[in-house]
Parts: structure tokens; C-alpha cells; sequence
């Protein structure tokens, strides 16, 4: 089987989350994958940087964006021609973007079935775009399936596009490099470490108010690093001792050595599908305290290096004071690498799609892997509940 992983975002998680799914489905028997990034991915310029077998030019920002959507009939033709050379038997998107539904022509037009993975229904409180919307409707109109990271927005899609199958999995961990000492071994104050964009969603006055009542002040120092907007709340955790704030985008190779620093993540958010965060730092053998909202429990309720509570300042509090009085000890294996998670789309694919045909298997193995596939699927149906 030939699988094709396409993203072409630039910047954050989604690029990654595609080069590690593609990286599961080369891990597969009898499996072939391809990889398709943009040329302007943060990801390409790391020194171990995946091999990016189908680049696509994309843009720098708004101008250039509107140049390259007046040219998609052009990206269209160019893509179904790279279609054709490498053949695949089956396409997966990972969260769609501008330029797709370029790629979703090309696709149909050589008669190739796709998946699309989303890692959230709608768009978070400030995250809204122009066009979203109709974009996601075309993709998820045109996809054989709909893949999700956690039941709680398997549930949202399922009653907004009750006619598409929706295929339900756990985000693994996200490995961005080896990983830094142990937690609190460096024998000074524990470090808190709140990461990622500066959105009105993800929390920052609960977090203000949390480390107000947190009585071991003393004994912490807090560092947000992300890239958002100067608001009121960044305002009252810069007035804060031992917090500091960067208010800065994060480059791929920096995001490892940050994670390294910390003892733990917080994530005090107000709504969350799952966290790619806490995926990066689970993987990098963090603490993860997080509120309990959206899918984060979902996610998180298995792993013994995190602790979940309530939404409030007082509980956010007791759970951060909790790290110094007793912290977790031990670890737990993610109950889903991307290995899994390559067996479980393509076993899923093709009980969706008997037009999936595996041209690029040999034939005395095709029936042998589709079993072992369609076996692991029924293990994973036992270990999570249905929709």
C-alpha cells in the first residue's frame, strides 16, 4: 500500500503531526509513504528534517496568498502530473488549508480516495479566519472519512456532518528531540512552563489568578513563551514575581531546549479540543497539569506524569502546590504511537472504501495485511467506547 500524508502549513504542530504520521505508515508492512510539505516548512530547515517528496511551493502571507489561489488550476494540473508518477493508493490531509482543495481535484481527478484529519471542529476564540468555514465544508464534502484526535470532537463533527464516517483516535506523543534531565533534578525552584499561542481561550487570567493564591510562589518561577496579542491578562502575570513573559514566536528548533528547561506544562485553558503541547511534552517526560475541559481529560486521564483539574483559579492552584508536596513519579507508555495510529486509518480506509485498491502490495500479501489490520482495529474497538 502507498499512503500519501499532505500538509502544507508552515509554521506549529500540524506539519509535524504530518511527518510522524507518515513516518508510522513507512513502519507498516507492505507499506509505502509519501510525505508533502510545504517548501517554506519550519519543519524542512531542522537538521534531521523529514524527506519531503512532494514539495509545494505555498505563500508568505496574505498578497502572496491570493497570487497562489488565483493559480490553483495551474497547481492543480502540476499536482495531478505528481499524482500519476508516485501513484498512491490512498491520501491523508492533516488539517486543511488555503491550497487543498487543489490537491482534492488532483486526487479525484487520478481516482485516489482521502482521508482528512481535523483537530478541531470550529475555530477557538480568535482564531476565526475568513473562508474557514467554506473550506472545511469542501474538504470534509470531498473526504471518504473524517479522522479525529479525541472523541470529544469526533462528537461536534458528528452531529454538524452526521453523512460522513467519522474515525476516532488518540493523539500520540510528539517527539521534538531527546529529551533534558528529569523534572526537579536541577534542585532550585520548580519550573513552570506555560507554551504555545497567546489566545483569550487557552486561559491566561485563570493562570494570573492561580498563581496569586499559590502559596509556594517562592519556590517557582513561571516563564509564558508564545506569540499573541499585549493583553490585560499578560499585563497581570508580568506584575507577578518570578513570572516572566515572552511574547514571541517560537522557532521548531528552539521548542525541544524550552521544554527541557521546565519541570512542567501548564495548560490552564478554557476550551481545548487536545493538546499537541502536552503531546510534546509527555514526550519529552514533563509534568502536564491541565484543566478539565474539551477532550484534555480524554487525553490525559491515562498518563501518570499529569495532573487534571477543575477550571479555577483555587484548583489550578491546589494542583500546582500539589507538584512540590508530591510529585508524580514513574511513567506510562502513550497508549497510541503513530504506528497504531498508521495501522488503524489505513485498516479503516479500506472498510470505508472497498474502492481502495492496494496496487503496490504484493498480491499473496495483500489479504495478510489487510487481516492483521482489520485485527487491530478490532482490539482498539474494545479499549474505547463507541460513538
Amino acid at each position: 500500500m502507498r499512503v500519501l500524508v499532505w500538509q502544507w502549513g508552515r509554521r506549529g504542530a500540524m506539519p509535524r503531526i504530518a511527518a510522524e504520521l507518515a513516518a508510522g505508515f513507512a513502519a507498516l508492512p507492505h507499506t509505502e509513504a509519501l510525505l508533502s510539505l510545504s517548501t517554506n516548512a519550519e519543519l524542512l530547515r531542522l537538521d534531521a528534517a523529514p524527506v519531503n517528496d512532494l514539495p509545494v511551493a505555498t505563500y508568505h502571507g496574505m498578497p502572496s496568498c491570493l497570487l497562489r489561489l488565483a493559480m490553483l488550476p495551474v497547481l492543480c494540473l502540476r499536482l495531478r502530473r505528481d499524482l500519476r508518477r508516485l501513484a498512491p493508493d490512498l491520501a491523508i490531509c492533516v488539517e486543511p488549508g488555503p491550497l487543498d482543495p487543489a490537491m482534492v481535484l488532483a486526487l479525484r481527478l487520478c481516482r485516489v480516495r482521502f482521508l482528512l484529519l481535523v483537530h478541531e471542529r470550529s475555530a477557538h476564540a480568535g482564531d476565526e479566519r475568513f473562508g474557514r468555514g467554506v473550506l472545511s465544508w469542501v474538504m470534509r464534502s470531498f473526504a471518504v472519512g473524517i479522522v479525529t484526535l479525541s472523541a470529544h470532537v469526533a462528537h461536534q463533527m458528528a452531529a454538524s456532518m452526521p453523512v460522513r464516517p467519522i474515525l476516532c483516535a488518540s493523539l500520540p506523543r510528539l517527539k521534538l528531540g531527546p529529551p533534558g534531565p528529569p523534572p526537579l533534578v536541577h534542585g532550585g525552584r520548580l519550573r513552570l512552563l506555560f507554551f504555545g499561542r497567546l489566545r483569550p481561550y487557552k486561559g491566561l487570567g485563570l493562570l494570573a489568578e492561580a498563581l496569586q493564591h499559590f502559596d509556594a510562589a517562592s519556590r517557582c518561577e513561571m516563564r509564558v513563551v508564545g506569540q499573541g496579542g499585549e493583553t490585560a491578562e499578560l499585563a497581570a502575570l508580568r506584575a507577578l514575581p518570578h513570572v516572566s513573559v515572552e511574547n514571541r514566536w517560537v522557532a521548531e528548533d528552539e521548542i525541544a531546549g524550552l521544554l527541557a528547561w521546565a519541570d512542567a506544562v501548564v495548560l490552564p485553558y478554557l476550551d481545548a479540543s487536545q493538546s499537541g503541547v502536552a503531546a510534546c511534552a509527555l514526550a519529552a517526560g514533563r509534568f502536564v497539569v491541565a484543566t478539565d475541559v474539551g477532550g484534555l481529560r480524554e487525553q490525559l486521564g491515562g498518563e501518570s506524569l499529569a495532573r487534571i483539574c477543575e477550571p479555577s483559579p483555587m484548583a489550578l492552584a491546589a494542583t500546582l502546590e500539589s507538584l512540590i508536596a508530591d510529585p508524580p513519579s514513574g511513567d506510562t507508555v502513550m497508549r497510541q504511537d503513530w504506528r497504531d495510529l498508521a495501522a488503524l486509518l489505513s485498516a479503516q480506509a479500506m472498510a470505508l472504501d472497498a474502492t481502495i485498491i492496494l496496487r503496490h502490495a504484493p498480491k499473496e500479501c495483500q489479504t495478510e495485511t489487510f487481516a492483521q489490520e482489520r485485527r487491530f482495529q478490532s482490539e482498539r474497538a474494545t479499549q474505547r467506547p463507541g460513538l
